[in-house]
C-alpha cells in the first residue's frame, strides 16, 4: 500500500503537475498582491478583479507566448476564478490591513519566489537552453508585478532604485539552472525559490542593495554630450 502512494506523490511533485502547482500558487498569491494595489487606488470590485487577474497572468501569458506554447489560463480558465476569488477577499478585507503597503511588499516579495520557478519549470519541460531559462524565469516572476505597477499609476517595485528584484529573479534562476546539473529538477526549483525570496526579503529587511549610476558634472572645458 505504501509504494502506489509514494508512486502517486511522486508524479504529484514532478513533470506538468508541478508546473501547474506552481502556476496555481503564483496566480493566487500576485492576485492578492494586484487586490492590494487596487485598494490603494480605491476602484470598485471590477476593477480590483481586473488588477488581480492582470497581475496574476499577466507575466505567465507573456511567457508562454515566449515559449511557444499553450497559453496557462487558456488552458485552465479556473486560474481566473482563483484570482477573482482573491480579488474578493482583499476587496472585503483590504481595511483590516495596518499597513497595506508593507503587506502588498511582502506578499509580492513571496509570488516572485514562486513565480520565478513556475517559468524555470515551464522552460525546461519544453527543453529550452539555458539562456532561455533565465529569461523565462524573470519574465514570469516580473512582467505581471511591473504590468499591475504601471496600469495604477505606481512606481514600479520592480524598478525601485537599487533594490534586488529583479536580480533576486535572475539569481533564483540561475540557481536553479546550477542545482540542475548536479540535482533533479525538484531540489534545482526549491533553490530557485529560495533564493530569490533570500535576496528579496533582504533587500526589504535589511536594506540589501546594488550600486546604481550616479551621474558625475562634466570636467572643466569637457565638451558636452
Amino acid at each position: 500500500m505504501t509504494e502506489p502512494v509514494a508512486d502517486l506523490a511522486r508524479e504529484v511533485l514532478t513533470g506538468d503537475t508541478l508546473t501547474r502547482a506552481l502556476d496555481y500558487a503564483s496566480v493566487a498569491v500576485f492576485a492578492l498582491t494586484g487586490a492590494l494595489v487596487a485598494s490603494r487606488s480605491q476602484l470598485d470590485i471590477v476593477g480590483f478583479i481586473f488588477i488581480a487577474c492582470l497581475t496574476a497572468v499577466g507575466g505567465g501569458t507573456l511567457r508562454d507566448v515566449l515559449l511557444d506554447r499553450p497559453v496557462f489560463w487558456i488552458a485552465d480558465p479556473v486560474l481566473l476564478l482563483v484570482a477573482a476569488v482573491a480579488a474578493v477577499v482583499v476587496f472585503l478585507t483590504a481595511h483590516l490591513l495596518e499597513s497595506r503597503y508593507r503587506a502588498l511588499l511582502w506578499l509580492d516579495a513571496c509570488a516572485l519566489a514562486v513565480a520565478v520557478p513556475a517559468g524555470v519549470a515551464a522552460a525546461q519541460s519544453v527543453g529550452m537552453a539555458w539562456p532561455v531559462v533565465l529569461v523565462a524565469g524573470m519574465v514570469t516572476g516580473c512582467m505581471g508585478g511591473l504590468m499591475r505597477d504601471v496600469v495604477c499609476n505606481e512606481v514600479p517595485l520592480v524598478l525601485k532604485q537599487g533594490e534586488l528584484y529583479v536580480t533576486a529573479a535572475l539569481a533564483g534562476a540561475v540557481a536553479a539552472v546550477l542545482c540542475s546539473l548536479v540535482a533533479g529538477d525538484d531540489l534545482s526549483l526549491l533553490a530557485c525559490g529560495v533564493a530569490t525570496l533570500t535576496l528579496r526579503a533582504g533587500s526589504l529587511r535589511y536594506g540589501w542593495r546594488l550600486p546604481v549610476y550616479r551621474a558625475r558634472p562634466p570636467r572643466p572645458g569637457a565638451p558636452k554630450r
